[in-house]
């Protein structure tokens, strides 16, 4: 920002002319020598800046504009940064203020970004027609709306994090403000009917499988707030289970939930007995429910070594094992994660969508109520009855 008042001065632009051999008065000047006026402010390391005007009057008009921009503390000039050198400075700052899969989004889409456009680029000369250019181009290469889309409104962030606080752009510079997201047909939510659950319950051929199928129907937990889970994190009194973020230490590996958000949900008493009998067969010591000893041990030593990432598996061929118990369930293709969707469902029978929200742990009530109002089996025969009842009104009339 500016260290002192911005000022408006005239700029001359010739001599000063003579009369009978002497300079005229100062007080002829403006009258007789050509001139600008000339905007003047200084930066915080005290660099001079200045912008010419026309008249007097749009001088001012800029000089009004400048200050509020003084008063908070944007009047500095974008300093100059390539998108190559701000890619490696954004993954230093970045990591540990976001979750890990937030900054790899972020890099992975600058990273498209700077190919499309040049690792030399300066921030200060990207331009709305470059980001709309890009958004064409990754619209031809990449078959999902849905990610591009995802590529906007992360752009959209991290040109934000260039202007608000590292002022490499100036305000008000954000190429990606104005770029709208593409339209593109939802996706149908799956929808794990209570019947295919307890298909699937009867198939699980252990009580591991069983007790994670239950806190994610009845729960609605995701699949790394399910494998994260410690006995410290369960409440058998009251029935509750906590999701709660875990620091690093010798038995425990660092976690944060999505969102960073902490939350306590119900448990069934399913899932509840499920755990105790769980528990009883738990070696004595070991903090979680459904990461072994034998793995937590292995991801220790990979973790010692440094080859360890913390969006590696913590229990291998997951999905593996679950489409074969799906498949021997007879149940149509659906995921882990669809047991969620199915729980929230469930919920919007009776709790209120801020409830639901609050349970589901999402940030955007606009996700929630994709779910809130999301058409189950049962809803279309209740349609079709309602339908025909008055159908048959309506003939009888």
């Amino acid at each position: 920002m500016a260290v002192e008042k911005v000022g408006i001065y005239r700029k001359w632009l010739e001599p000063v002319p003579r009369r009978n051999g002497k300079p005229i008065p100062r007080s002829e000047w403006p009258k007789k020598r050509r001139h600008r006026w000339i905007v003047r402010w200084y930066s915080t390391n005290n660099k001079k800046y200045g912008k010419v005007f026309r008249t007097r009057k749009e001088a001012e008009t800029y000089a009004l504009e400048l200050q509020a921009q003084v008063n908070l503390g944007r009047a500095d000039k974008p300093k100059k940064m390539t998108i190559h050198r701000f890619i490696d400075e954004h993954k230093e700052v970045m990591k540990g203020q976001v979750a890990y899969a937030t900054l790899k989004d972020q890099v992975r889409a600058l990273g498209f970004f700077k190919n499309f456009i040049g690792e030399s680029f300066l921030l200060s000369k990207i331009k709305p027609r470059h980001a709309e250019a890009f958004v064409a181009y990754r619209l031809s290469t990449v078959p999902s709306v849905a990610t591009v889309n995802k590529d906007i409104r992360t752009l959209k962030r991290v040109f934000n994090l260039a202007i608000e606080l590292r002022g490499y752009m100036a305000e008000g510079q954000n190429p990606f403000t104005k770029i709208k997201e593409r339209k593109k047909t939802e996706n149908t939510i799956r929808y794990v009917t209570v019947e295919e659950y307890h298909k699937l319950m009867e198939a699980a051929n252990s009580l591991w499988w069983r007790a994670l199928f239950s806190l994610g129907y009845g729960s609605g937990l995701r699949r790394s707030e399910i494998l994260h889970l410690t006995w410290a994190d369960v409440d058998f009194e009251n029935q509750r289970v906590a999701i709660n973020a875990k620091k690093s230490s010798e038995s425990v590996l660092e976690w944060e939930p999505k969102n960073r958000k902490k939350r306590v949900v119900p448990m069934s008493d399913e899932s509840s007995n499920l755990l105790v009998d769980i528990q009883a067969q738990a070696q004595e010591g070991h903090p979680y429910v459904f990461i072994s000893p034998a793995r937590l041990e292995r991801i220790k030593e990979r973790r010692t070594i440094g080859k360890w990432n913390p969006r590696s598996e913590l229990v291998n061929n997951l999905m593996r094992d679950f489409n074969v118990i799906r498949r021997r369930a007879n149940v149509a293709e659906c995921t882990i994660h669809d047991f969620r969707r199915s729980a929230i469902t469930n919920w919007a029978k009776r709790l209120p969508i801020q409830v639901m929200q609050a349970l589901a742990g999402h940030s955007n009530i606009a996700t929630t109520k994709k779910y809130y109002l999301a058409v189950r089996s049962e809803d279309f025969a209740t349609a079709s009855e309602l339908l025909n009842c008055i159908l048959a009104k309506t003939k009888g009339n």
